[in-house]
């Protein structure tokens, strides 16, 4: 899907001047600003510390009382549109068993529709259509604990995407995966009709998938560009310790199709 933003379409994400402290005094971001339009997959790469949770936990107001703004598609985050906003933002936790709790993948997918008010055949095609963009449908009255963790992560996924959600934040979506789960996954994330951010230090994984993307350090987007260009500036990736694989060259691997 290419990237849309016109008048009539705000960028699925807006974040301007974004700054938190914590409680203890911490301050983790100082002042971040970065658009994201409709339909790009965009990779948030940094260093531990660097303030990547702290924003992502912004993005749909689980954080708040800082200074900036966050907005997504047109609503500002805040207490006015917070169920709406809890829709529009679909977080993937790295951990798919933060996400799944019930006795069964199908009662897991429907969880969040069902809370929101839909029943009856419109929550059943939500949840089947959910399941067949990652490839689970077969597995609906499945346990999900007697899943392999490759297929616990594609129904979180599945869970999100039942809410039908305008972006869909991804924490660390290649960890832990064997190599199979690994290409499956980024063949599901490739056909999605949302907008991606994904948090990875999975570099090749944010080359393969994300066109574009924003390192951050510090608390502030110290970067913002081709993922390729980003990751082939030796000096940049030094000054904020970002390594690639031994012998992984960016400048010869593929560029993330679509």
């Amino acid at each position: 899907m290419d990237p849309v933003t016109t008048p009539s379409t705000p960028p699925s994400l807006e974040v301007s001047g974004l700054a938190f402290a914590y409680p203890d005094g911490h301050q983790a971001l100082f002042g971040v600003d970065f658009a994201v339009a409709r339909g790009e997959r965009v990779a948030l790469l940094g260093p531990n510390g660097a303030g990547k949770t702290t924003l992502v936990l912004h993005l749909n107001g689980i954080l708040s009382g800082g200074a900036g703004t966050v907005t997504v598609a047109g609503l500002p985050v805040g207490k006015r549109h917070m169920a709406e906003i809890r829709q529009k933002v679909g977080i993937v936790f790295q951990d798919p068993d933060d996400q799944l709790f019930m006795p069964t993948v199908r009662e897991d997918v429907a969880f969040g529709p069902a809370a929101a008010g839909l029943k009856g055949p419109e929550l059943e095609q939500r949840v089947r259509t959910a399941l067949e963009r990652v490839g689970m449908a077969e597995f609906a009255d499945r346990p999900p604990h007697h899943l392999s963790f490759g297929q616990r992560r594609r129904v979180a996924v599945a869970t999100v995407l039942a809410m039908e959600p305008e972006i869909l934040v991804l924490d660390e979506p290649s960890s832990n995966l064997d190599p199979a789960s690994r290409r499956e996954l980024a063949d599901i994330l490739r056909s999605l009709d949302v907008t991606v951010l994904m948090v990875t230090h999975d570099l090749p994984y944010a080359l393969e998938l994300c066109p574009r993307a924003l390192i951050l350090s510090d608390g502030v987007i110290a970067a913002d560009g081709p993922t390729g260009d980003l990751l082939a500036d030796e000096d940049l990736m030094r000054a904020h310790r970002l390594e690639l694989p031994f012998g992984f060259d960016p400048r010869v691997a593929s560029a993330p199709r679509g």
